[in-house]
């Protein structure tokens, strides 16, 4: 076994492992806590929480509520296999039947030659990719509804620092074992599937042959990451956007209040969309990033020349990446550990910025050992092609290894650029989302306003370290460095997905701490675990969506250089190539109508839900002892129909849009298609996303008593309460100008309502169609690569048309 092959499997299996240890961690934690007394934790500050909830009316016994818990858990955890056996069973019957399509039009290699071994291998491939796909969304989604209330159970200890500790461990394991299962099983599977297919090939001289094969592997992610984002983005948006209508705007209700139908299927969404969709989109990222880095290698005849742990180098990032992003997770849960709230933002930047420092470091040594000195990305070697010329172009790489760090140093740290600038402009720690806050003074209108003014601004920054990154990797490496750059951003990948998963898990937290009523200071500290993860969250779409443009720019190179006839460069003026890009720079605008009004159809539908059941289920709105039991599993049940049913119309739209265009009009027409997708989608994906992000933590903003605005002074009336507010005449100063007084704004203020209605404008931007953008730039590119062949047998890529590229 070769040095590299050991570093593979090696470090894959280590990723798995250290999953299953993170599960077992998890697992020590019981839901069965009947008292405090119990663990002797009966004069903990927590219990005169519950005290005085009693003595509200609002609380009962510690046995009550840890019962409503577990029964808030167990319907929790249902409805989310409910939804993943429906979607995964659609999506099953996807991959045969279109696994079916791309082994007859694969197959289809010249206008008069059939190939069935490539037809199969790539639809075998294509078929691997999927379902390994679905299954690392089945273990993260299974794994964040089994740690989200025992996140709320460790939110019970006391004291304070056990507690905070405890929590933030509890959420941030959760999202390790989904971040190092994912990213182990598809190390370990796609090298698995490679060396499966080289029995089939002369690997020294079909090694191209061979890569084209394994892109199904990408294609297959891809797909399976479209229906989880998309579905699982109407999903989970028809439920908060109804129960946040229904409840906080229509009842006057609090957040999860335990009345609101909507509440179950709201936090079943959370994970749908934000675990098992974001987990299907990184994964497909890394299937597509390292396929068109395979595809482009195995076109160099020096890196065949040089040997098979060469040609795997795109590969050993990923794995090194695993064993970095190890050793970073051991800071954060051991450490330095979180044990009070300002510690927590803190510590989730910490495992950003070091596993980053890290990765940079240990990548230079895995760069000198596998790489060659020298190489040509062309139709010769880099000795009978480069070797006369005084200036190399940027196809004749000398100094490979050095080259190469580049490219994947530049991915890293661009990446983490684009996060902390995610970040700035999503957090309300920063004055732009603090601007957007105030802005509720006036009303919703002006949130809204601000709000998209701060999306359309936060592209600038991202967009300029994209072109950066491309340029350094481009002129380092040709087009396998902008591959190479792809997968250094996602070279932390475990740590970005362990991130991405605490979000949800602590927000599902919060969500059960209110439903199960138990004291507000549990609630406290899980709204301030979720609050970092919303920041986090934003950072992690942020990574997605940089990684996404780069992957499809690395996946449209590979396409222009396996056509051939395109080798000289496309000329984008030219006339079919010009229009589909603006066709192609259309396509993401049409994809969020649809996506934005499917959520808006499946809102509609549950707000009506819920207002029926407020409306026909007695005592329930007011919450009169003894009412009866909302009905959770009928929203359930309408997220899920609008979301499986809601899918298909943009799945359609992204999937047939290359085939069609490919088949008939060209190559030429497919290459600007790509361009003009990507170029838009890039930028609405990234303002869609901030938008939305900015909204949702103005909302929060508020709700913390953090906005303050002046209103005039006013004497109390006889009829106002003792504290306020008063309603009286104003109060004047000497000169008869009214005084003014700064008054802060919490939760039912009309400033609070402004936020929400901006927080509800945005959560289909951040959630839904924002993110599936990233699949729309990719999917289309690998589907262009994967149908390159069909393509090109039809009138040598002129299409059916047969349209001239001349």
């Amino acid at each position: 076994m070769s040095s590299g092959t050991g570093l593979i499997v090696g470090l894959g299996c280590v990723g798995i492992a250290f999953a299953v240890f993170l599960f077992t961690q998890l697992k020590k934690i019981a839901l069965h806590k009947d008292s405090y007394g119990d663990a002797n934790e009966g004069d903990g500050y927590i219990l005169e929480g519950l005290l005085g909830a009693t003595e509200e009316g609002r609380g009962n016994s510690m046995k009550a509520c840890f019962q409503r818990l577990r029964q808030i858990h167990r319907d929790i955890r249902d409805g989310a296999k409910s939804f993943l056996h429906a979607e995964y069973k659609m999506c099953a019957m996807f991959v045969v039947l279109f696994g079916a399509v791309v082994l007859g039009l694969v197959s289809h290699v010249d206008s008069t030659k059939w190939d069935f071994k490539v037809g199969a291998l790539t639809a075998i491939s294509f078929a691997v990719g999927g379902f390994t796909s679905m299954l690392a969304g089945y273990i993260g989604m299974m794994v964040a509804v089994f740690a989200n209330a025992r996140t709320t159970v460790c939110a019970t200890e006391s004291p304070d620092s056990v507690a905070w500790t405890g929590s933030f461990n509890c959420a941030f394991r959760a999202g390790g074992v989904m971040g190092f299962a994912l990213t182990g099983l598809a190390l370990l599977v796609l090298y698995s599937l490679i060396n499966i297919y080289a029995l089939y090939f002369d690997f020294t001289t079909e090694a191209n042959h061979l890569f084209e094969c394994i892109a199904g592997f990408g294609l297959g992610g891809s797909s399976i990451a479209l229906f989880g984002r998309v579905g699982g983005g109407i999903y989970t948006k028809a439920a908060d956007v109804g129960a946040d209508l229904a409840g906080k705007v229509v009842a006057g209700i609090p957040e999860d209040d335990p009345r609101n139908p909507a509440t179950i299927a709201d936090n079943v969404g959370d994970n749908v969309g934000d675990v098992a969709g974001m987990g299907a989109d990184l994964f497909g990222s890394f299937g597509e990033a390292t396929c068109a880095a395979l595809v482009i290698a195995g076109q160099s005849k020096d890196l065949v020349t040089a040997g098979w742990d060469a040609l795997m180098f795109p590969l050993y990032i990923s794995a090194v990446g695993i064993l970095v992003c190890l050793v970073t997770s051991f800071v954060a849960t051991d450490l330095q550990p979180v044990r009070a709230e300002k510690d927590v933002e803190k510590v989730l930047k910490v495992q950003l910025g070091l596993s980053t420092a890290l990765m940079t470091v240990a990548m230079y040594p895995i760069c000198i050992t596998y790489l060659p000195h020298d190489i040509y990305f062309g139709d010769g070697t880099f000795a009978s092609v480069c070797s006369n010329l005084v200036e190399l172009p940027a196809a004749c790489v000398k100094n490979a290894p050095l080259s190469a760090y580049i490219c994947v140093v530049s991915g890293l740290w661009g990446g983490c650029l684009i996060g902390f600038v995610t970040e700035y402009f999503t957090s309300h720690s920063y004055n732009p989302v603090r601007e957007v806050a105030r802005s509720t003074e006036t009303g919703a209108a002006t949130n809204i306003i601000y709000g998209l003014a701060l999306g359309y601004k936060s592209t600038i920054i991202p967009v300029t370290v994209l072109a950066i990154i491309v340029y350094l990797s481009f002129s380092s490496m040709d087009m396998y460095g902008v591959a190479l750059a792809a997968l250094g951003m996602l070279g932390t990948l475990a740590t970005c997905l362990t991130i991405d998963v605490y979000g949800p898990v602590c927000d599902n937290a919060g969500g059960i701490a209110e439903m199960s009523e138990l004291p507000e200071q549990v609630r406290e500290k899980t709204d301030a675990l979720d609050a970092a993860g919303n920041t986090t969250a934003a950072i992690g779409k942020g990574f997605a969506i940089g990684s996404a443009a780069l992957v499809s720019l690395a996946l449209t190179s590979a396409f222009v250089k396996r056509t051939e006839v395109l080798e000289s460069g496309v000329n984008m003026l030219h006339p079919m190539t010009f229009a589909f890009l603006l066709i192609g720079s259309m396509l993401p605008y049409w994809f969020s109508a649809m996506t934005m009004k499917s959520v808006g159809l499946a809102a509609m539908a549950m707000v009506k839900e819920v207002k029926r059941q407020f409306e026909t289920i007695p005592g329930l709105l007011e919450g009169t002892p003894g009412h009866g039991p909302p009905d959770h599993a009928q929203c359930i049940k309408i997220s899920t129909e609008a979301s499986l049913r809601e899918m298909i119309a943009p799945g359609v739209l992204v999937m047939a849009s290359p085939i069609i265009t490919g088949t008939l009009f060209g190559v030429q027409a497919v290459v600007g298609l790509l361009a003009g997708g990507m170029v838009s989608g890039v930028q609405l994906a990234i303002s869609a996303s901030n938008t939305g992000g900015a909204w949702d933590n103005a909302k929060k903003f508020v709700e913390r008593g953090d906005l303050s605005i002046d209103v005039c002074k006013r004497h109390p009336a006889p009829s106002d309460p003792a504290g306020g507010p008063y309603t009286g005449e104003f109060v004047r100063r000497n000169d008869g100008s009214v005084e003014m007084v700064s008054v802060k704004q919490k939760k039912g203020s009309e400033c609070h309502k402004a936020a929400v209605i901006g927080d509800t404008v945005g959560d289909p931007l951040k959630d839904t169609s924002g993110p599936a953008l990233n699949i729309l730039m990719k999917l289309m590119a690998i589907i262009s690569l994967v149908f390159c062949d069909f393509f090109m047998s039809i009138n040598n890529g002129k299409g059916f048309l047969n349209i001239s590229r001349e």
